[in-house]
């Protein structure tokens, strides 16, 4: 057995990942260390929580006693890093905890691994030849891009929220731990997820949950931002590929291939929901435009050629069927509560 932590997986996309990877590898023990912040839920785990090969520790990535202390009791042999705070708005609001986190976090974590890893720069100890330090990212770090073009693993960093530039700082940690200690780490960058568990916060649940109270649908700006939209189960089969088989010291970015501007996202919810939870008017009467968030980059697109054709990775999901699937999710969810 092999004892892999991951962080930050009582949030949206590493509590998807938990019960996949879990189900597909039953030789893995998964150590889950996450700080129960707003975007972590413990309900998002219910389905594993009594799992004989899944542990859940709440504690801080900036703890490294901690840290150390897990290394050591739980003989961590991987590692595949989550944990982030991720919404921009907040990052608007209050950057410092977006660097604590991701910098400092990211930083504890990947020096930890390192010491118990490696007996000094490019020598391994024995045990932990094939270990591992696969960092979750964001195609955020690339800025924004004009109307056409993709972000591809070549583009410069030019990150333009606090967010983003936490996530580009994180990434060239990695990435010196790779070329000065000769670590193997992986990182890959992903496009905007969609899918069940989401916080309620983000860009879809919002939509959702506000038609259903019969509330204005908030859209930024002009409602023409676009987005590379991937779902989440897509996301997590991509980052499996990329731990197992990904060439060590290299980024991989995973993106869907759905460009769709805000517009056309909360329409498209808007018709399902008048199919499914029909009412007086449409849905989209209550879309409401709002002022535009500070520094909102235009359009973000990933090229996936490489994790596509150098390991085989394809989503499953478009956006078309993806988002059904996101919505009768939320529509349980939701209406569960109103119970």
């Amino acid at each position: 057995m092999k004892n892999i932590l991951v962080t930050g997986c009582a949030g949206f996309i590493g509590s998807n990942f938990i019960p996949y990877f879990l189900d597909k590898y039953p030789e893995y023990n998964l150590i889950n260390l996450d700080l129960l912040t707003y975007a972590g839920d413990l309900k998002n785990l219910k389905e594993v929580e009594d799992h004989p090969r899944y542990k859940f520790i709440k504690g801080d990535i900036c703890n490294r006693e901690l840290v150390e202390f897990i290394f050591s009791e739980y003989d961590i042999q991987g590692v595949i890093h989550f944990a982030a705070e991720s919404h921009v708005d907040n990052s608007i609001k209050n950057p410092g905890i977006f660097v604590q986190t991701n910098v400092n976090g990211t930083f504890t974590l990947i020096d930890v691994a390192y010491k118990k890893w490696m007996r000094s720069p490019f020598v391994h100890n024995e045990k932990y030849k094939a270990s591992r330090f696969h960092h979750i990212s964001t195609d955020e770090v690339y800025g924004t891009l004009g109307d056409t073009g993709l972000f591809s693993e070549e583009t410069p960093y030019a990150p333009n929220s606090p967010y983003s530039a936490s996530k580009a700082s994180s990434d060239m940690i990695v990435r010196s731990y790779r070329h000065t200690y000769g670590m193997n780490t992986v990182i890959t960058n992903c496009s905007n997820n969609y899918g069940p568990k989401q916080h309620n916060e983000k860009l879809i649940p919002t939509i959702i949950k506000k038609a259903l109270a019969n509330e204005p649908i908030p859209i930024y700006g002009d409602g023409k931002n676009i987005r590379d939209w991937l779902y989440v189960l897509d996301h997590c089969k991509g980052i499996d590929l990329v731990y197992h088989t990904g060439k060590a010291g290299e980024v991989y970015n995973i993106g869907g291939r759905n460009e769709r501007d805000n517009l056309y996202i909360v329409n498209k919810i808007c018709e399902i929901l008048d199919v499914k939870v029909p009412a007086k008017k449409s849905y989209k009467d209550l879309i409401t435009f709002v002022e535009d968030r500070a520094g909102h980059d235009r359009r973000y697109a990933i090229d996936a050629t490489k994790i596509e054709t150098e390991l085989g990775w394809r989503a499953d999901e478009n956006f078309e069927s993806g988002i059904v699937k996101t919505v009768e999710w939320y529509l349980l969810k939701f209406q569960a509560h109103t119970k």
